[in-house]
């Protein structure tokens, strides 16, 4: 985060942390069978998403950054994509962990959709923290 925290200070702009809950209970995981389960599970994800940006939005506020941030469900490019056109956003960052493919071992399947789909300018920036599969940091 401290290109991100670095960009804001500079251009005094407010950073919009967002967390993207797959919806799709298959990509998930293809042995949960209960929808009830599965509900609880996306909840989950969800209640960890919320606490981990509340922690980042903290900091970056401590630093008078202004920040906000966002849980969404939904298809990760997607959403990513419609949520900067929505907060029109002039720069949308990613962690990436580039898994997967020539292109994607470059910089990941998400920031690489994201490229291909969006009209702003992306930061990429390379992640080696990130550990949950199907989840992704990204700050717009």
């Amino acid at each position: 985060m401290p290109h991100v925290e670095e960009l804001a200070q500079h251009y005094h702009a407010k950073v919009v942390f967002m967390q993207v809950v797959e919806w799709d209970q298959a990509k998930i995981d293809p042995y949960i069978s209960s929808l009830d389960l599965f509900q609880k599970l996306v909840e989950l994800q969800e209640n960890q998403a919320e606490s981990y940006l509340a922690g980042l939005k903290g900091e970056f506020r401590e630093k008078n950054i202004k920040a906000c941030s966002r849980v969404i469900r939904g298809a990760i490019v997607e959403t990513i994509i419609n949520a900067a056109e929505c907060e029109d956003a002039d720069i949308i960052a990613l962690a990436s962990r580039g898994r997967n493919g020539l292109p994607k071992a470059l910089y990941g399947s998400v920031a690489a959709g994201v490229l291909h789909h969006a009209d702003l300018p992306l930061l990429i920036i390379r992640s080696c923290g990130l550990s949950n599969k199907g989840r992704s940091e990204n700050a717009i």
